[in-house]
């Protein structure tokens, strides 16, 4: 299978001095998604994990909503001309009697690891598939103390990015604060699939008591995969878009971003949060 990370030629500059040595690459490769044997997606990734990547995605897409709606997962021989196995096809097969939602199946959805699935913004989708409503209850109750010492935490855990600066993060924290998982891929939404995917697996969603922090931005696709693993936290290190704080507010996600020391941006949500005011001056 393959791997990790790559090697590839440098030429360095450092204070005016030219050396070459050899520098340490994430690994990017396309994975072709196939739903009972048709082809669904194309992502490009980190190679691994790729069993759960493929999990997390139809999670997201209302396909799979527990361990008992998958059947298997294979990689796909042939997909070279010459046969070989390129470890870079996965076929999903969904348990008998499974009804498929329409999600197009012909489509043929090309994803980047930049953006995800581009131009899949539509608030109306999620609410008719969404297998999870949000339901904390009693509701999660996060300190921002709590909040602020997680962003450190995924940074000790990122042990790929330590070696080639290359990737982003997702991970899962409980309401204590304790590291549950963590997953690292050139794409933000491939990392958050490998959660969710790996939760799926070992039966364990929905995911109603968790938080789910990522290294770089929150996008509408990133809440969305939050709100149909049924994730009732979503904070990230750096902004999020308009449209997820729309789906954030409609949904009941809390939503945090701009997460850094003991700073924060509170966009929905807020009443998961132990948020003391202070009373205004007279």
């Amino acid at each position: 299978m393959g791997r990790v990370t790559e090697r590839r030629k440098v030429i360095r500059i450092r204070g005016g001095q030219v050396s070459s040595r050899p520098d340490t690459l994430v690994a990017e490769e396309p994975l072709e998604i196939r739903l009972n044997g048709k082809p669904l997606a194309i992502t490009m990734r980190t190679p691994g994990d790729d069993f759960a990547l493929a999990a997390g995605f139809l999670v997201s897409e209302g396909v799979l909503a527990g361990a008992d709606d998958l059947q298997n997962i294979v990689y796909c021989a042939g997909a070279t001309q010459d046969g070989s196995n390129t470890y870079n096809v996965v076929d999903v097969r969904t348990a008998p009697g499974i009804v498929l939602p329409d999600i197009t199946l012909e489509r043929n959805v090309y994803t980047t690891s930049s953006c995800g699935l581009c131009g899949k913004a539509s608030l109306d989708a999620v609410r008719t598939t969404a297998r999870f409503p949000i339901a904390d209850t009693p509701p999660v109750r996060l300190t921002p103390e709590l909040l602020a010492s997680l962003p450190d935490r995924l940074r000790e855990a990122q042990r790929v990015f330590d070696r080639t600066g290359g990737l982003h993060a997702a991970a899962l924290f409980d309401e204590a604060g304790t590291l549950v998982d963590i997953r690292e891929d050139v794409g933000r939404h491939n990392a958050v699939d490998k959660l969710v995917g790996r939760a799926l697996q070992n039966g364990d969603l929905p995911l109603s008591r968790s938080v789910l922090l990522v290294s770089g931005r929150a996008s509408f696709e990133l809440a969305q995969k939050a709100v149909m693993a049924g994730i009732p936290v979503l904070a990230a290190v750096s902004a999020p878009s308009s449209l997820a704080v729309d789906l954030a507010a409609e949904t009941g996600l809390t939503l945090v971003g701009f997460l850094r020391g003991a700073n924060m941006n509170v966009y929905a949500g807020e009443h998961r949060l132990d948020l003391r005011v202070p009373a205004a001056s007279s």
